[in-house]
């Protein structure tokens, strides 16, 4: 290509980026670059969450998915054999929402959209194996989503019951627990999330809860964050299980507590509005209105106001009464809305004496307050109490037990209700069962019917896939739309031929996604899911990146629950699923405002890529912010890189060209190239150091700055000079700058004299004499405390160094939203962030 000549697209400065991007995006075609082996030698598996197809990609996405290139690209140069795949989350309610809104049907709106993102996405040129495309809404996929539910099914893991479900009135549809935020609404559509009783289906996730809880001991490359969030949320509690019965029918009553030790001073106990044993307590007459009543009212509360510590509690009475089993007592039997049935039996043990919450609830109805600690040097009376008192102590009013203290104490009555069979000791998880029925048209059909003779039988799996039909009136109505699809619904049992009806509900989304990782390394085969061999040779996953606390307590559980079954059912040989899980920042527009489709906030990439070209924009993405961290976006930001990328184009361009005179693998000395070339030589090793421990941390705007910092200094060095070490140094920036800007490296290796891709070339490595011979050491200081140690060049620009101390990762924490007052450099020594 003549640049000299060319009439397209040029960035300040005559880079002509529409020409080399087609050219080279064409090249790659070709040649199938991207395209994964079947057997690699040496494995490396990139991951980027798969999309919602609910319109054209954004910014964000933009920004996830050229995270995962830069990283893709960067092990082919290191000799890895990639599977970087990608795919569509194309079932469930974002795709489904969005076609009512447009008025067209699911199907056509949702292939539309993915025919409209696969060609946005070409565009820019990611290096995805379009080989290993996954469509979840598609039959070829969803079969086999259907395949696990038939194998959870058969072994005792799907189940089917009559519970109290979160229901979203704005979606007409049940939620999970995990797609209910921490204020009670749907992380849909943001409405208020109220309570139902129906017959759903449920995986047991509960019986991995110690496997799930033990793994995150395993993943030491994944975001500390988000073990917290999925250790908080599986909930696990060592205490002891009780067994109250009720009085008028000898029906158990099991509680869990952590303090048995105040069993004694139970006055009273508390069962959940959505509890299963509110409908068989004998009630009397006069008292169910008023029941019935505060129940209907409950359950319109969110969770986070029937259990924050600053909610006002109430209940009701119930009529009937409960009997202790360690003091034979009668006490009564309370519903109140402070007690959530999704934790431990749905009812509690209230010791108003020893719980504050259960302090306030005895006070406002006046029940008895019977203490039964001690503080070791002091007593207690009840009618002295001004608040709870929930320390351990000296257990008194206990019968036998009086005397015992602390953990004994605990111990004691613990083992005494196991002796009695009246309880004993057990661990309790707040994580409850994974709701995956929708009340939803669009979505993968459970392949289950209902048959008088046989009961619940699933279907075989040679029948498979239940297809979705196509239907007109998709529109959810509280119930599932399928109800109304007399063809669909109607059908004969698997097992005995006789007429059958199937299940009308489809699954929830996150069940689609909690297998395609797996799919990706077998995409084309008809028999199974995927070929267990063929996984092993890629699994696990060795980075996954996207957006990870959105998905901490939801699809970032579920494929850990998946990939532990798959094991366990012969199709995995591994634990979990990813090695590493990194999170890329939100992508706000100028006004602060999160990028959303939902919400209407966009900023379409394509826009700003033709008029600056995929690498300029990808750049400017990078250079913006660290990868963990959010990004304001601003077409500001797209000047500096504009004209560095300008500027290393016409470096190239305008450079002698000597082919195979640049040996890649030369280690140069001070007597050979002199003390110019070698300061300058001692920059390159240092940039190339600097870029490949930050590619790695995904920290790409300090490997762009290094980048930059080096041209500045290589600027003091002529070409007529040095003309072998002058084209050495701009091959090795070239190669550094590969993975951030694909399109303009492979141009400029081209140039080179190289007839093939670049990334088939070495990624560079640092002479190691020379990374060392210049560096100093300075002190990062934050209000005058030190937060981090950098290594710097010697003769480093002030500017360089303020950037580079504000680039520190430790450092830089100490930053974040916060204004900076002064800086203070100490030439070779420290610089000094004063904020507030």
């Amino acid at each position: 290509m003549d640049h000299s000549e060319t009439g397209t697209d040029r960035t300040s400065g005559g880079y002509p980026f529409a020409d080399i991007e087609s050219k080279w995006q064409k090249r790659w075609g070709e040649m199938e670059l991207f395209k994964a082996l079947d057997d690699p030698k040496n494995p490396y598996y990139v991951l980027v969450m798969f999309a919602y197809p609910s319109g054209d990609i954004h910014m964000g996405h933009f920004r996830n998915y050229i995270v995962g290139d830069a990283i893709a690209r960067w092990k082919m140069m290191q000799g890895y054999d990639v599977l970087h795949p990608f795919g569509w989350d194309a079932f469930g309610l974002p795709a489904e929402n969005a076609a009512i809104k447009h008025k067209l049907h699911p199907k056509d709106w949702t292939l539309s959209n993915i025919r409209l993102s696969r060609d946005t996405l070409r565009k820019v040129g990611i290096s995805f194996d379009w080989s290993r495309e996954v469509t979840s809404c598609l039959p070829d996929y969803y079969k086999w989503t259907q395949w696990m539910f038939v194998k959870l099914f058969e072994k005792g893991l799907a189940y089917r019951k009559k519970a109290s479900v979160n229901w979203c009135e704005q979606c007409n549809t049940v939620l999970a627990n995990e797609q209910v935020d921490a204020e009670g609404k749907c992380l849909r559509c943001d409405s208020q999330v109220t309570k139902r009783k129906l017959e759903q289906w449920f995986f047991k996730i509960t019986d991995y809860a110690e496997r799930l809880l033990e793994g995150l001991d395993h993943v030491p490359g994944w975001i500390s964050s988000v073990g917290t969030m999925q250790r908080n949320w599986i909930g696990k509690s060592t205490g002891c299980r009780i067994d109250f019965t009720v009085a008028e029918t000898g029906e158990k009553l099991p509680i869990f507590t952590t303090r048995p030790d105040t069993v004694y001073g139970v006055t009273f106990m508390a069962i959940a509005p959505e509890a299963e044993i509110v409908e068989r307590l004998p009630i009397p007459e006069e008292m169910k209105a008023l029941v019935d009543d505060y129940i209907e009212k409950s359950l319109q509360k969110s969770e986070i106001d029937r259990i924050t510590d600053t909610s006002d509690k109430d209940g009701v009475f119930t009529g009937c009464y409960a009997v202790n089993p360690f003091s034979g007592e009668k006490i009564q039997l309370w519903i109140a809305d402070y007690v959530l049935a999704s934790y431990g039996t749905g009812a509690v043990m209230a010791v108003p004496a020893h719980d504050q919450r259960d302090f306030e609830f005895a006070m406002k109805y006046n029940i008895p307050i019977k203490v039964v600690i001690h503080p070791k040097d002091s007593t207690l009376k009840s009618e002295d109490l001004e608040a709870a008192y929930t320390e351990y102590g000296v257990m008194v009013n206990s019968g036998h037990f009086d005397g015992q203290e602390g953990s004994a104490a605990i111990d004691a009555v613990t083992k005494y209700a196991e002796q009695q069979g009246i309880g004993g000791a057990e661990i309790n998880y707040k994580l409850r069962d994974w709701l995956i029925s929708r009340q939803r048209y669009w979505g993968c059909p459970i392949p289950i019917v209902y048959c008088e003779s046989c009961g619940i039988v699933a279907e075989k799996i040679e029948n498979l896939p239940v297809l979705l039909p196509e239907v007109e009136n998709y529109i959810a109505k509280g119930r599932s739309p399928l109800e109304d699809v007399p063809e669909y619904i109607n059908t004969t049992c698997p097992n005995c031929g006789k007429p059958a009806k199937r299940d009308a509900d489809t699954m929830d989304t996150f069940v689609c996604s909690s297998w395609y990782l797996f799919r990706y390394t077998d995409v084309t085969n008809d028999k199974e899911p995927f070929d267990p061999i063929k996984a092993a040779r890629w699994l696990p996953v060795d980075i996954y990146i996207g957006g990870t606390y959105e998905h901490a307590t939801g699809h970032l559980l579920y494929f850990r629950f998946f990939t532990k079954f798959l094991k366990d059912i012969g199709y995995l040989n591994i634990d979990e699923p990813v090695v590493r899980l990194v999170n890329h920042g939100m992508v706000a527009d100028s006004k602060g405002r999160p990028l959303s489709k939902s919400h209407g906030i966009i900023i379409e990439p394509m826009e700003i890529i033709e008029r600056k070209g995929v690498d300029v924009s990808r750049l400017a993405m990078y250079f913006a912010a660290p990868s963990g961290k959010d990004v304001l976006w601003s077409e500001e930001g797209i000047v500096g890189v504009e004209r560095f990328a300008a500027k290393l184009f016409r470096l190239v361009e305008e450079s002698p060209k000597q082919p195979d005179k640049a040996q890649l693998d030369k280690r140069y000395s001070r007597q050979e190239i002199g003390d110019n070339a070698w300061d300058i030589y001692i920059k390159l090793n240092q940039t190339i150091r600097k870029v490949t421990e930050d590619i790695d941390k995904l920290q790409f705007n300090t490997c762009i700055a290094a980048v930059m910092e080096f041209l500045n200094d290589f600027a003091s060095l002529k070409p007529s000079d040095q003309p072998e070490f002058y084209q050495f140094c701009l091959e090795k920036l070239t190669q550094l700058m590969a993975p951030m800007t694909p399109h303009l490296s492979e141009e400029l290796w081209e140039m080179f004299g190289h007839n093939n891709t670049i990334f088939r070339s070495k990624w560079p490595e640092y002479d190691p004499e020379a990374v060392t011979a210049d560096l100093i050491t300075i002190v990062v200081q934050v209000n005058g405390k030190v937060r981090d140690n950098i290594n710097v060049s010697a003769r480093i620009q002030k500017n360089d160094l303020i950037a580079q101390a504000k680039a520190s990762e430790k450092a830089s924490k100490f930053l974040d939203n916060k204004k900076i007052i002064k800086e203070i450099v100490v030439p070779g020594k420290l610089v000094n962030f004063v904020v507030k």
